[in-house]
């Protein structure tokens, strides 16, 4: 269900998707509010699942995971148990970032962030040893040209 949102609320939702670390004051002073309604409205976007969570996004390259894989994935079997194990083998790998399914000829896409090669090499030679694919096409990420976490709502007038 979608949430009902005012200007307010996003304007306060433009702000912590660029930065959650802003302190009460300085978000209730840049959307031209007090605190207590400003921290009323974030209290009720958390309690909606407006607001999922708050997190430090981390550089990959400085953590030594240089390579970004996008791996696709067509099988030849839909039945439950398949699904089962596709979906535990993906969800314990912590080097699949995300993970997609598509409508289309593509069943599956992943993010697959890893140091190199071999250690991508060694991710898909555990997941085809945990379920059964009939055909994995991956492709190496040579740049990153837009990464972005956040959702595309009005940014606060004047700003862009």
């Amino acid at each position: 269900m979608t949430a009902v949102l005012d200007e307010l609320d996003r304007n306060i939702l433009s702000l912590l998707q660029r930065d959650s670390s802003l302190s009460l004051d300085e978000i209730a002073r840049r959307v031209g509010a007090s605190k207590t309604p400003v921290w009323n409205r974030i209290r009720k976007l958390k309690a909606a699942g407006v607001i999922r969570a708050e997190v430090a996004l981390l550089d990959p390259e400085k953590l030594g995971l240089e390579s970004c894989f996008f791996v696709l994935i067509r099988t030849s079997q839909h039945d439950a148990n398949w699904l089962d194990q596709f979906l535990r083998a993906v969800r314990s790998r912590p080097e699949v970032i995300e993970a997609h399914r598509l409508a289309g000829d593509i069943d599956y896409i992943l993010k697959v962030q890893v140091p190199n090669a071999r250690a991508y090499d060694d991710f898909y030679r555990a997941l085809i040893k945990e379920v059964s694919i009939f055909n994995v096409t991956s492709s190496l990420s040579m740049e990153v040209i837009k990464s972005t976490t956040a959702l595309p709502i009005h940014p606060l007038a004047g700003e862009a």
